[in-house]
C-alpha cells in the first residue's frame, strides 16, 4: 500500500512526523508493509513551486492508495491572491480526487471528560459521526467573486448550489454509516429559507426509503448548533452540507475537550481517502514541540479502517492512545492538575511504546 505524506505548513510538519512514527512501527513490528512518499502542499507548495498544489504533488496523490495530510496555511501567506493561498491546495485535493464525503467523529475519551467545556454528565459517552458533503455547495459554487456596482460599492457574492445526484450520493454514504452504528441519522438543513436545502431534505427522504432500519430525522442548522451544546448525546450520525458541516463539526469538536484530539477522513466513491486532523496549522506554536499529535495519529487509524479495511491495526492505535491517556500523559492543550505535560515528539513516542506493549 502506498501512502502520500503531505505535512503542509505550521505544526503540520511536527504532527505528521509522529504519524509517520506510528506507520513505521506498524511496518516494522506488525507487518503493515506500507510505502510512504512525501509531497508539498499549501504554503510549502507555493514557496517551492509557486502553487499550493504543485503538479508533482497532484501526481503523487493520484497514484497513492491513501493520503495523510497535516495542515495548511499561516500568517506568512495571508497577503497572497486568494487563487494561490494555501487553502486552495486543500480545496484542490478534495476536488481533483473527488473526495465528496468528509467523516468527522466527535468522540470523548473518558480520561478527558473534565477537559470539555460542558459538564461531564452532558458529554460523558459522547460518540457522534458528522458526515459533511465536501465537494459541492457554497465553497465550490459558481459564479463567485467581488464586483463593483454602478454606485461604486464593492459587492461580494458566492453561489450555493447542489444537484440531486450530489445530495443522494452523500445521503447514501451517511445511511450506510448509520447502519453500522446506532441506526439514527439526522439530516441538517435550512429548508425554511434556502430552496437548495429544501430540495436536500426531499432527496434525503427519498433515499431513506431504501434504508427502512435507519431512523431519519431533520433539523434546521441553527437548532442543531444549539442542540449540540444542550444535549449532544441525542445524535448518532449527522449529515449536512459543506458549509454547515464545516461549522458544526468544529462546534462538536470542542465538546470533546480539544480540537487536537479529533481525526477526519475524506473519501471518494471507492473508499480512497485523505486523512487529516480537523485542527489548523497553528503557526503561533509551530516548531515549539507543543502541538497535540493525537488527532493525526488517530487519522492513521481511520485510514487503516476505511481505506485499507484493517480494523485490527486501527484498534491497536486507538487502544494505544487510550493507554497513553490512562498514564496521565498530556500535551499542553489537554493537560490538567495531576497530569504529566509532554511535548509533541514525546507523545508520539509514548503512543508507539503503548502499541508495542501488547503484541
Amino acid at each position: 500500500m502506498k501512502i502520500a505524506i503531505l505535512p503542509g505548513d505550521g505544526i503540520g510538519v511536527e504532527i505528521m512526523a509522529e504519524a509517520v512514527k506510528v506507520i513505521e512501527c506498524l511496518n516494522s513490528d506488525f507487518s503493515l508493509n506500507a510505502e510512504m512518499e512525501n509531497g508539498l502542499v499549501g504554503g510549502a507548495g507555493y514557496d517551492a513551486h509557486g502553487h499550493p498544489l504543485p503538479q508533482e504533488t497532484l501526481s503523487l496523490v493520484k497514484e497513492a492508495d491513501a493520503i495523510m495530510l497535516g495542515a495548511v496555511g499561516g500568517y506568512k501567506w495571508e497577503s497572497l491572491d486568494i487563487a494561490v493561498r494555501p487553502e486552495k491546495g486543500l480545496l484542490g485535493l478534495r476536488s481533483e480526487l473527488e473526495l465528496f464525503s468528509n467523516l468527522r467523529p466527535a468522540i470523548l475519551y473518558p480520561q478527558l471528560a473534565d477537559a470539555s467545556s460542558l459538564k461531564p454528565e452532558v458529554v460523558s459517552g459522547l460518540d457522534i459521526m458528522i458526515v459533511r458533503e465536501l465537494t459541492g455547495g457554497i465553497y465550490f459554487g459558481q459564479p463567485r467573486g467581488i464586483r463593483t456596482l454602478e454606485d461604486g460599492q464593492r459587492q461580494g457574492y458566492n453561489t450555493l448550489v447542489y444537484s440531486e445526484s450530489e445530495v443522494e450520493r452523500i445521503g447514501r454514504n451517511a445511511f450506510d454509516i448509520a447502519m453500522k452504528r446506532d441506526r439514527r441519522l439526522c439530516s441538517v438543513d435550512k429548508a425554511n429559507v434556502l430552496e437548495v436545502t429544501e430540495m436536500w431534505r426531499e432527496v434525503m427522504i427519498e433515499v431513506s426509503k431504501d434504508y427502512p432500519d435507519v431512523e431519519l430525522s431533520h433539523m434546521y442548522v441553527d437548532n442543531a448548533a444549539m442542540q449540540l451544546v444542550r444535549a449532544p448525546k441525542q445524535f448518532d450520525v449527522m449529515v449536512t452540507t459543506n458549509m454547515f458541516g464545516d461549522i458544526l463539526s468544529d462546534c462538536a469538536a470542542m465538546l470533546t475537550g480539544s480540537i487536537g484530539m479529533l481525526p477526519s477522513a475524506s473519501l471518494d466513491a471507492n473508499g480512497k481517502g485523505m486523512y487529516e486532523p480537523i485542527h489548523g496549522s497553528a503557526p503561533d506554536i509551530a516548531g515549539e514541540n507543543k502541538a497535540n499529535p493525537l488527532a493525526t495519529i488517530l487519522s492513521v487509524a481511520m485510514m487503516l479502517r476505511y481505506t485499507f479495511d484493517n480494523a485490527d491495526m486501527a484498534k491497536r492505535i486507538e487502544d494505544a492512545v487510550g493507554s497513553v491517556l490512562d498514564q496521565g500523559l498530556r500535551t499542553i492543550d489537554i493537560t490538567s492538575d495531576g497530569m504529566t505535560e509532554i511535548g509533541t515528539a514525546e507523545m508520539g513516542d509514548a503512543v508507539v511504546a503503548a502499541m508495542r506493549a501488547v503484541k
